[in-house]
């Protein structure tokens, strides 16, 4: 289980400095959820998952992740929370806001990241309480 909190802080490290370049982490097959946007949308594929990443980031300066905590759940999956920032390239506005993060992790590698807004849903949708 340490391992896969190594691996999950180690891609926090990135993300914190704005580095979302490194994909080494995810599988092949990784599955990228996000069940809180419009369509629910799952991008299934490194490739497919690397470009909604890039898509999203193209809107934005200075993005960056933070974790506030960090919770293994079981042997393949470790729960963050935290926030996103930046500020949004057209707008000018700096944005943030809160997410919770699920990785699914076997053999060493992200297999499914769901990306939540809500902390109330991912609570919700995990069975856990506050």
């Amino acid at each position: 289980m340490s391992e896969n909190l190594d691996l999950v802080r180690s891609i926090y490290a990135a993300w914190e400095r704005g580095d979302f370049r490194e994909t080494e982490w995810a599988s092949p097959e990784i599955e990228l959820v996000r069940p809180d946007s419009p369509d629910g949308a799952v991008l299934k594929g490194r490739s497919p998952a690397e470009g909604g990443w890039r898509e999203w980031l193209t809107v934005w300066e200075n993005f960056h992740a933070e974790a506030d905590e960090y919770r293994v759940l079981d042997d393949e999956r470790v729960l963050v929370f935290g926030r996103m920032s930046g500020r949004g390239r057209a707008s000018g506005v700096l944005s943030g806001t809160e997410t919770v993060n699920l990785f699914h992790i076997h053999n060493g590698k992200v297999t499914r990241l769901v990306l939540y807004s809500s902390r109330q849903r991912a609570l919700a949708d995990l069975g856990l309480e506050e």
